[in-house]
């Protein structure tokens, strides 16, 4: 169990390491925030994280870096930003397509993924089961990553997508939207990706499978917050539609 001041200090870090992809040393955080301690003290706390298992130090940096242990403290701990978080551009996109297209399954959900992983800058795949095909979008946005500088990752995360597609079934995806951090993915344990997924209900044709797959760093309020919204759209037009 970790202190308030700790769980403070992780949750920053891990919001800065978002951003940069960099580890992040604790001089960066004393200059930055106010924590109400000096550099040395913030390094006893970042040495405390480490031997509890929420931080690691890459062989060649000063900086510390989170870990799954982190992400997974941080995601459960950011419902009420995910609560406050609204994407009103891209909610009035999807609307836009479903209102126009919700009657034709393939060029909708074709639509969407494209939308999504633009939105997300995240890869995308979306099954429908009772159809057996998926929709794939988003490699042109996850190559962007600094992540995929590394070979042994592109080839990690192309064979990570391939096994996917065939057992996104294996996600146990529900209307609860879940998330699986690292070793937590059951279809293909990567170190440095998360998947968000969710089922949801849109037509008469039934329930589409999305899942949501990015660098370990990603924005997890803001993708959290789109598939949520999402969820909600497609739900609201849905049951009006069968009125």
């Amino acid at each position: 169990m970790i202190t308030e001041r700790q769980g403070e200090i992780l949750k920053t870090l891990i919001k800065e390491y978002i951003k940069t992809a960099e580890p992040v040393s604790s001089g960066f955080l004393a200059s930055k925030y106010d924590f109400g301690l000096c550099s040395s003290a913030i390094r006893i706390e970042m040495q405390n994280l480490i031997q509890l298992g929420y931080l690691e130090q890459p062989h060649t940096s000063a900086g510390r870096i989170p870990t799954d242990k982190a992400y997974r403290f941080f995601v459960n701990a950011m419902v009420e930003e995910v609560e406050r978080s609204k994407e009103k551009k891209i909610e009035k996109m999807i609307e836009d397509i479903m209102m126009k297209e919700i009657e034709d399954t393939f060029r909708f959900t074709a639509t969407l993924t494209k939308i999504l992983s633009q939105a997300s800058s995240s890869f995308i795949i979306i099954h429908h089961p009772g159809k057996d095909v998926s929709w794939k979008s988003g490699l042109d946005e996850i190559v962007k990553i600094p992540e995929f500088s590394n070979q042994s990752f592109v080839s990690e995360f192309l064979c990570l997508v391939d096994d996917l597609e065939d057992k996104i079934e294996e996600l146990e995806p529900s209307q609860e939207i879940k998330i699986y951090i690292g070793e937590e993915i059951p279809v293909h344990k990567m170190h440095n990706i998360s998947i968000i997924c969710s089922e949801m209900e849109y037509n008469d044709d039934g329930r589409i499978n999305i899942a949501l797959v990015g660098p370990r760093r990603m924005n997890y309020v803001k993708n959290v917050s789109l598939i949520k919204n999402l969820n909600k759209i497609l739900r609201d037009i849905y049951e009006e539609r069968k009125k």
